[in-house]
């Protein structure tokens, strides 16, 4: 019972609460083209009055249909159960709605009352009537005609009249075809921006009028609804003359609103059409699209030749709030020009529109308080306008008055943030008073204004600014400590501690410089030096005292001037050169450089020579030293002067340095044959010697150093029977294959000694008889057959029978051991004679050369020394024509004795050699100086700076008792050696040397001589050449 009870009560609270409301609304949905009887809906469950308890009504619960008097719904009510069916009235969505958009909703809408009056309710039923493919889309015409121009171009496009269908959605117009199109012409359907399909006629090969004038096809629209409708229309297309140019409206687009108690007549716009044609092309006819809705056409009126569109009949907003007139102009051409015109009926405007301000950010007093550091968009306030009118009326923007760093962004269609559109600034602007203006759409518009205060915060946000970012300036070198170079100044917009500045220097500011913190005065704390350092680029800092702080950069370049604080400086303090005796005047003797740190006329150094010396003169500018004389060694073996550099300084400043010039001699020596002793010496060869085996050794010796004393061993004559054969390094002659009887007898050999001299080599030729025989018992008789081959061609062998007899054979071995004993004294005595008096400048020049050398030579003066050479040897008229006299010493040594304590037996011996023809060497073809042009040949000594003693090296190791001078290149080019390492280049420079010039030195070369005792043994002997 009491759960009975409680149902009752709810369901009267619940009925109490429903039809309090006075009013209600209910949708439904309804296809058109329902038959009759058809249930829609039950107004009893879905307004949920079932709940209600009859026995609490004085009368049943009835449904009645309200209605207009002569009417006939479309629906009708069971009155007593409240179910919809549909009545016997057709339901055509296209007649109910004819006057809405194609796109639009279509509703209809009735009334019903519930009744008795206890629970009477006025409830407002509508319908949504659904489209169905109840209408087939059709051309305006059967018979569609247009014209195209004989000259329109392959893919021309020309519009065709769009076909209407009353239905929507999928159920209106989808697609266009063309029949017959007779390859000349396709079709194209385009969909506009309203979302309507317009068939397009596509030119596809070129047109003659001439050729045929008229073109006959079918165009067929289909709709997609299903089932699918469709129709046709003749297309007939005349080709016409050329009319190239279509109107074109100013306006392709245009808006307009009328109040809809505008009377008729009103204008409502006007179109403005131009073509460029002239005469009947450019006249433009005006006319509606057969698009325009016919309640459009029924409402305004276009004027066809001036395009003004007037009111035609009374609007009513409530019938159509809008209208798209769709308006071609043609010029007679193919294609009309379109305009698309967008009238709005507006209420009429009566009501101002109201501004309601909500705060984001808590006001004080009033007024709003932003830092001026607060972000973009900041939001201070949702400003929500509202208008009670209905449409464009109803319709309310919101701004401000005028520019300010605030604007009004739209969250809703009525509602507006009030944000920062900019960054605050305190101290360009302290106090904000934003007008707010709110305006409906209304004609006029009416308007309510609204006045909100912000109020900037004052915050560190402006940075020192440097009167200059870039600094320039410039110091003397040599400066005093302290010197005050410039003042840097720097500003702030701030105010107040946030405006104090104080400068300090940047980290990569040199030592050198100190900037005062609260001036900006920047000093040179150290005495700079431009030699050292000619620019300092560094930073310096403007700081404020804001919190936090802030700071910039300035870029300081100080540059340092010169000052004349540098003297010129040699790159050696002391210069040694050496030249051949045959340079020729004003040749080239050397280069000295000179450098000088300073800048300018400051580094301008001059050369010159001290004393006033008259025998050389020195370039100013390159420091080339040439002779004004022709050097004589023999009369003056060196010069020594000093050369001064001055540099151009405003007061100048000048160096020494000491130059010495050492004169030597040129390469002017051939071989010398030492073993055989002459062209009448012979060895034993005998006939059981087994190939391969050394027979004799050919010793020569050249005065020459380097490669001009390396000497190649070669059989140039003789040796008819290449029995023998010669190592070209050694001198060693082998056996090259057994003897037999018929080689047996004196064998002649013309061995060529030749050094590798370049470019031309000099050599000699000595003899070699070689006696192949088991004993040597008649001497006398082998020196005659030796005489004899030297008479005879070299080309023929000396044979002989030892014919002599035992005695007399001992008769002439014991003459020959005298003769040669005789001959080793008188050899002895005449060489300590030759010693004793040996010149004391020869003596000196055994030593060694403390000081650096560099050897110049000049191969003009060569010719000189032959001449002198060849004076020398006109006077020796007591010499035999062909024979040149000179001494040897022969040493024995024995170097694998260990009981030997180094000593040595020296016997002096006078030797024939026979002089022969020398390879002249060929001076007068190469250049006598370097060019003008040539390298700065000083920067070679560099490396030995400060100076060292040099000794200068030979390139083979000999040990010479005579001044060897070596062959140097033909420019004048200096290297200079130390005593340890040989000189050699490996530059390609062809002014870079290759030799080096060595110092005087001995030496001696161990040779080895076959002597010929009784006793038929041989010794080893060295023999050691003086000269």
């Amino acid at each position: 019972m009491d759960l009975l009870s409680g149902t009752y009560i709810f369901a009267v609270l619940l009925a109490c609460v429903v039809f309090q409301s006075g009013a209600q609304e209910k949708n439904y949905t309804v296809r058109e083209e329902m038959p009759e009887n058809v249930l829609i809906g039950d107004l009893l469950k879905d307004l949920n009055l079932s709940l209600i308890p009859d026995k609490s009504l004085t009368s049943p619960m009835q449904f009645k249909l309200v209605y207009k008097t002569g009417d006939v719904p479309l629906i009708r009510i069971e009155e007593g159960t409240g179910e919809i069916f549909t009545t016997g009235a057709r339901i055509d969505r296209e007649k109910l709605c004819a006057g809405i958009m194609m796109d639009a909703h279509c509703f209809y809408e009735v009334e019903v009352a519930v009744l008795p009056d206890e629970i009477f309710r006025l409830v407002k039923i509508r319908f949504l009537i659904e489209d169905i493919n109840d209408n087939a889309p059709l051309f305006p015409a059967t018979v569609i005609n247009i014209s195209i121009p004989e000259n329109s171009a392959i893919n021309s496009r020309y519009a065709l009249p769009a076909a209407i269908d009353p239905d929507i959605g999928i159920n209106g117009v989808q697609n266009y075809q063309l029949i017959k199109g007779q390859n000349i012409f396709g079709l194209d359907v385009i969909e506009t921006p309203e979302g309507d399909k317009m068939p397009q006629l596509i030119v596809q090969k070129e047109l003659d009028r001439e050729e045929k004038d008229t073109y006959v096809m079918k165009v067929k629209v289909e709709d997609g609804g299903f089932p699918q409708r469709s129709s046709t229309a003749i297309l007939q297309v005349s080709v016409a003359d050329t009319n190239d140019n279509r109107p074109v409206f100013k306006e392709k687009e245009i808006e307009v609103s009328i109040p809809e108690n505008a009377p008729v007549g009103t204008s409502v716009t006007q179109l403005h059409a131009t073509d460029a044609d002239i005469g009947e092309n450019a006249k433009i006819h005006f006319y509606f699209s057969n698009l325009v809705s016919n309640i459009a056409k029924r409402l305004f009126h276009l004027n066809t030749t001036t395009g003004l569109i007037t009111v035609k009949e009374p609007l009513d907003r409530e019938e159509s709030p809008s209208h798209k007139l769709l308006v071609l102009a043609s010029d007679g051409g193919s294609v009309p020009a379109r305009a698309m015109v967008l009238v709005n009926v507006t209420d009429i405007n009566d009501n101002v529109p109201s501004i309601d301000i909500r705060y984001i950010i808590n006001p004080t007093n009033g007024t709003v308080v932003l830092s001026e550091n607060a972000p973009l968009n900041t939001k201070v306030a949702l400003i929500t306008v509202m208008d009670k009118d209905a449409d464009h009326n109803g319709r309310v923007t919101c701004f401000t008055d005028h520019e300010v760093p605030f604007r009004l962004r739209p969250v809703f269609s009525n509602q507006f943030l009030l944000e920062t559109a900019a960054y605050l600034d305190y101290e360009s602007t302290r106090e904000y008073a934003i007008k707010l203006l709110a305006a409906d759409a209304g004609k006029p518009p009416l308007n309510q204004s609204s006045m909100l205060l912000v109020k900037v915060k004052d915050e560190n946000d402006n940075a020192p600014v440097f009167t200059q970012p870039f600094i320039s300036l410039s110091v003397p070198e040599n400066n005093s400590p302290g010197t005050q170079l410039t003042k840097i100044s720097a500003t702030d917009a701030d105010s107040g501690r946030n405006a104090e500045i104080s400068y300090l220097l940047g980290t990569d500011a040199p030592s050198e410089f100190n900037l005062d913190h609260r001036t900006g005065i920047l000093t040179a704390v150290k005495k700079l030096d431009r030699e050292k350092q000619e620019k300092y680029y560094f930073t310096v800092l403007a700081k404020d005292n804001g919190m936090p702080p802030l700071m910039t950069n300035a870029t300081v370049l100080v540059t340092v001037l010169d000052q004349n604080d540098n003297s010129p400086i040699f790159t050696h303090n002391e210069y040694n050169f050496y030249v051949p005796e045959n340079l020729p005047r004003h040749g080239t003797v050397g280069l000295i450089t000179v450098t000088d740190p300073d800048y300018g006329e400051n580094s301008a150094v001059t050369l010159s020579i001290l004393d006033v010396n008259d025998d050389f003169t020195i370039d100013p500018q390159t420091g080339v030293i040439r002779p004004n004389i022709s050097f004589d060694r023999e009369k003056q073996e060196s010069y020594t002067f000093y050369v001064k550099a001055e540099d151009g300084g405003r007061v100048s400043r000048s160096s020494t340095a000491k130059v010495t010039i050492n004169v030597v001699d040129v390469n002017d020596n051939k071989p010398v044959f030492v073993v055989p002793p002459s062209n009448y010496s012979y060895e034993l060869v005998l006939p059981s010697t087994n190939p391969g085996t050394v027979v004799f050794k050919v010793v020569a010796i050249d005065n020459d150093t380097g490669m001009n004393a390396e000497l190649h061993y070669s059989i140039v004559g003789g040796n008819t029977k290449g029995l023998f054969v010669i190592d070209q390094t050694t001198g060693n002659i082998t056996l090259k294959e057994k003897c037999v009887v018929a080689d047996l007898g004196l064998h002649r050999l013309v061995v060529k000694a030749k050094d590798l001299g370049q470019p031309d080599s000099l050599f000699s030729v000595v003899i070699v008889n070689l006696f192949v025989n088991e004993t040597v018992t008649n001497a006398t008789l082998i020196h005659e057959l030796v005489r004899k081959s030297i008479e005879a061609p070299a080309t023929q062998n000396i044979e002989t029978a030892d014919t002599s007899s035992p005695t007399s054979d001992y008769v002439k071995i014991m003459v020959a051991i005298v003769a040669g004993t005789i001959t080793v004294i008188l050899v002895i005595f005449i060489t300590a004679v030759v010693r004793c008096r040996q010149p004391p400048h020869l003596k000196a020049a055994q030593k060694n050369k403390q000081n650096s050398e560099w050897v110049t030579p000049n191969p003009e003066n060569r010719q000189m020394i032959m001449m002198k050479k060849k004076k020398k040897k006109k006077k020796k008229k007591h010499a035999p024509k062909n024979l040149l006299l000179n001494f040897v010493t022969i040493e024995e040594t024995k170097a694998d004795d260990a009981d030997n304590d180094g000593n040595s037996v020296t016997l002096d011996l006078p030797i024939e050699l026979e002089e022969q023809t020398m390879g002249k060497y060929n001076w007068g073809t190469t250049p006598t100086t370097f060019k003008p042009d040539s390298p700065d040949l000083a920067r070679h000594y560099k490396s030995a700076s400060p100076q060292p003693a040099f000794q200068i090296q030979p390139e083979t190791p000999l040990n010479s008792k005579h001044h060897i001078i070596q062959e140097l290149p033909l420019d004048n080019t200096f290297v200079a050696c130390d005593s340890i390492s040989k000189c050699s280049s490996s530059s390609s420079d062809p002014y870079s040397v290759s030799e080096c010039s060595y110092p005087v030195t001995t030496f001696k070369t161990p040779v080895s001589v076959h002597t010929r005792p009784t006793d038929s043994r041989t010794s080893t002997i060295e023999i050691c050449s003086e000269i």
